[in-house]
This record gives structure tokens, sequence and C-alpha cells, in this order.
């Protein structure tokens, strides 16, 4: 427990499915195996509140066959990317989670308590990769522990290679543990 009495001991990694979040769930085990903790990978979704039927009938959203349904998937995707790893790497212990609300919001609320919140970042072109998106920056801005941003492989690389900058890997942001 840290001065304010509050529990440490995990990673909390936002996943949405994506490839660039596959690359930061990589980069949080490894560094949850390099600490001695564990990972949270954390999906949020928002369902709509009712959507048509194949026979153009209004349905209700059931938010807990949603909110399962989604955690199924991203466990899914979750085991896929872990199986990649080498064989330490696979001790670590990850959990997944699926939480209803906007994604910056969810990441703000699961990383309470974490050592650490780590998020992928897409790197789409010379400007926009140069600005974190609307969920990193909202992280960054608000977020109650450190906050990792891993780049997409390929853009360090084009990064790199131009010159323009040396990219040494995930870039943290926030006070270091």
């Amino acid at each position: 427990m840290d001065a304010a009495g509050t529990e440490r001991g995990r990673i909390v990694v936002g996943i949405d499915g994506s490839t660039h979040a596959d690359d930061a769930l990589r980069w949080a085990v490894g560094e949850a195996a390099r600490r001695g903790l564990a990972v949270r990978a954390v999906v949020a979704h928002e369902p709509p509140d009712a959507w048509m039927s194949p026979y153009g009938v209004p349905l209700l959203a059931d938010s807990d066959e949603i909110r399962q349904a989604v955690e199924d998937s991203a466990r899914t995707r979750v085991e896929a990317v872990r199986r990649e790893l080498d064989e330490a790497l696979r001790a670590v212990p990850v959990d997944v989670v699926a939480v209803t609300g906007p994604v910056g919001w969810v990441l703000e609320q699961e990383a309470r308590g974490a050592e650490l919140l780590v998020v992928g970042h897409r790197g789409r072109g010379a400007l926009r990769s140069t600005l974190l998106g609307s969920v990193g920056l909202s992280v960054v801005l608000r977020a109650p522990c450190p906050v990792t941003v891993v780049p997409a492989p390929r853009r360090a690389a084009e990064v790199a290679a131009d010159e323009e900058v040396a990219l040494a890997g995930p870039l943290p942001v926030g006070p270091i543990a």
C-alpha cells in the first residue's frame, strides 16, 4: 500500500481489438514481468440503447449480455496475443474486463490504484502522429498514475529512419515510480 492507503500491484492496459492495442498489451505484459506485477486489460464499450433486428424491429439492448459479449471477445484476443509471447511472459497474470462508458473515463477509473496505465498510439501521418489522439490525451492529462504511450512499431521505425527523432520505445508520461 502507498501513503494514501491505495493497494498497488498491477498495470492497466487499454485494449480495443486493434493491432496498436495488441502492441500496448505486449509491452504491458513485458513491463509487468520486469516489475513483478499483474496486468488488467480493459475494454470500454458504449452499447446502443436499441438497435434494429434483421426484420426492422427495434430491440432493446441487454447491457449485461452486451458487456459479457464484449468481454468474451476481448478475452479471446488477449489470449491470442499471449500465445505469441515467450513462456516467461505467458506466466504474467492477465485479467480482462469490459466496462461500460466512454473510453477515456473508463481507463481513468480502472487506473486508480494501478502502478501504470498503458495505451497504444496509432501514429497516423507526420502532423497527426506528433499529437496524441483524444483517448491518449485524455488519459495523459487525467490518469491517477503514470501513463505509457506505446507507439506503433512501423511509425517508430519511420521516424527513426527519417532522422527526425529517434524513439527508443514507449514514452512514459507522468511521475516515474
